[in-house]
């Protein structure tokens, strides 16, 4: 199989043109091509009345070998990559012990199915309630101001990424392929197979809901058990002669369940969690995350903005962005999970908080376009000292957000305009905030630290240069963002356990190693995989430990 890369071809252009590219790329008869299969297809906007596509493909030729002697200096025609999944192993016939996943998110999810497919048959031990259950909560919240604090936005099957835009594109290196695995096992699981080769897939609420079931069916066909409303509350942790090591867990119903490899696919609002395993001993250290709003426009403007003449294209769908600024004072502004056509939602996991979040469907038709307006922060920037401090830093914002929103749920909203001028807003322009269950007009200046303030401040005009209209006076800004990825890391070494304590592999966005969907169902796939091994007394394998980045996009 041979891959071409940087076949350019204009965006309508007709069926046969792409056979008709390879062929010439190739300088090949048509009766040589076999066949071939799109493997990557993105845009280049930069010339927006010529906006070309650009295709990745992989051809099956007669005669390979001769191909690729005759192009070896040629820098886009190569040999296609192995890019087929190779487990580690197999559980034995007399398993004897099995694997606990705490936390049924993107990261829980590939964790179990890998092990399950390994054949290991782990226990998922998930606080929240199955995926339609939760929708159901997560409703009450939205449309009724009712909080269930153990099934919502970031608690339950499918974790927070359930309730986004279901982006599936990382800026995580993957030379193991192991993104494609990602990718292609929500495929199977019913999400739509250009998601294997458009430059930046999603899926969506709505269809992530039916991939999630799917893929919790498999698990447990392969004997696998998910146990929803089973919030873990403490481990059991026991002085070894070689250090620490994880016995089980015990969960708030009293029961206890005994295991030596305990994956913690903790999402990063787990906070209770966090206290009791900082309480036990288990390593941590805090970390830099980012703190701001959802800002909101009319998704037409950014069409226009960024896709000239052929905005409305559906190849194209809803355009997005991603915007840095420097500020003066030394912070860093950026675009944070950007959401075409979507919804501002609200977010919050505990008690007489607000958190904003962004959400998509897979259609992307709302009216409006949102991201997060973030400043990065770091331990530094934290009330007082210790792992915990950055969980202070957040509660003391989103508890001031739920003030400041009438307290009952309402999130804090102010203009662009008004904002960037240092007046509260009396009124809304012509953008309509679609967070529910509604906002209230303020000053949002309060809610966040002044450099904060400052820092969003600059960058809004600067970002303004970039995207024609971004700054404009009835865009809406919403409070408070705070979840953009955990506020501490739980330390593993390079076998992904643990620095000190053996059998307790921390995984995931919770534990600072992933930022998004696909890179969490990634590092799932590694900790799964290091679980095999010690579990099959394999020697470890570098398979990459190291942190991922702080969102996927």
């Amino acid at each position: 199989m041979l891959r071409l890369t940087e076949l350019k071809l204009p965006l309508d252009h007709p069926a046969d043109a792409l056979r008709a590219a390879i062929l010439q790329r190739l300088e090949l008869a048509d009766d040589a091509l076999v066949g071939f299969s799109i493997f990557k297809r993105s845009y280049d906007a930069r010339k927006k009345h010529a906006l070309l596509l650009i295709y990745a493909v992989d051809v099956e030729v007669r005669n390979e070998a001769a191909l690729l002697k005759k192009f070896r200096n040629a820098p886009h025609v190569k040999s296609a990559p192995n890019m087929d999944y190779a487990f580690v192993g197999h559980a034995p016939e007399n398993l004897t012990e099995r694997p606990l996943v705490i936390g049924f998110g993107p990261c829980g999810i590939f964790a179990a199915l890998v092990l399950a497919q390994m054949g290991f048959k782990p226990i998922v031990l998930e606080r929240g309630r199955a995926v339609r259950e939760r929708t159901q909560d997560t409703w009450g919240l939205w449309r009724k101001k009712v909080l269930n604090p153990e099934s919502n936005v970031q608690f339950g099957e499918g974790g927070a990424g359930t309730f986004s835009d279901g982006k599936l594109y990382s800026q995580i290196k993957d030379p193991r392929y192991l993104g494609r695995k990602v990718l292609t096992e929500f495929v199977k699981a019913g999400a739509p197979e250009e998601i294997l080769y458009v430059s930046k897939p999603h899926i969506g609420t709505f269809r992530l809901v039916g991939v999630v079931e799917a893929m919790r069916h498999e698990i447990e066909a392969l004997g696998g058990e998910i146990r929803f409303q089973q919030r873990v509350t403490d481990v059991l942790i026991e002085d070894g002669p070689n250090g620490k090591n994880i016995l089980g867990v015990t969960l708030a119903s009293g029961e206890t369940l005994a295991s030596t490899h305990v994956i913690l696919a903790l999402g990063h609002s787990a906070r209770d969690t966090f206290e009791m395993l900082h309480a036990r001993g288990v390593y941590m250290e805090a970390k830099a995350f980012s703190i701001g709003f959802r800002i909101e426009h009319p998704q037409s403007l950014i069409d226009r903005a960024r896709l000239g003449p052929n905005a409305g294209n559906p190849l194209l769908g809803a355009a997005d962005y991603k915007l840095v600024h420097h500020a003066k004072n030394g912070r860093t502004v950026y675009s944070f999970c950007m959401c075409p056509g979507g919804t501002v939602v609200a977010a919050a996991s505990e008690p007489n908080c607000v958190v904003t979040n962004g959400m998509s469907q897979y259609s992307r038709n709302e009216r409006n376009a949102n991201a997060g307006i973030v400043v990065g922060i770091t331990p530094e920037d934290f009330p007082g000292t210790g792992p915990l401090a950055g969980i202070e830093l957040q509660r003391r914002l989103e508890a001031h957000a739920f003030e400041l929103g009438g307290g009952n749920y309402e999130a804090p909203a102010q203009l662009v305009g008004d904002f960037l001028e240092g007046r509260p807003s009396q009124q809304l322009g012509n953008v309509e905030p679609s967070y529910k269950p509604g906002v209230r007009l303020t000053d949002l200046a309060p809610v966040l630290p002044d450099y904060a303030i400052a820092a969003i401040r600059e960058a809004l005009p600067a970002f303004d240069r970039q995207i024609q209209g971004f700054a404009m006076r009835d865009a809406v800004l919403t409070g408070v963002e705070t979840r953009t990825s955990s506020p501490l890391r739980i330390t593993r070494g390079d076998d992904f356990q643990s620095v000190n304590v053996k059998g307790l592999y921390p995984a995931g966005e919770g534990a600072g190693y992933a930022g998004g969907i696909l890179s969490a169902g990634v590092d799932g796939i590694k900790v799964a995989e290091a679980a095999a091994r010690d579990m099959l007394g394999l020697e470890a394998a570098d398979l990459g430990s190291k942190a991922g980045p702080a969102c996927d996009d």
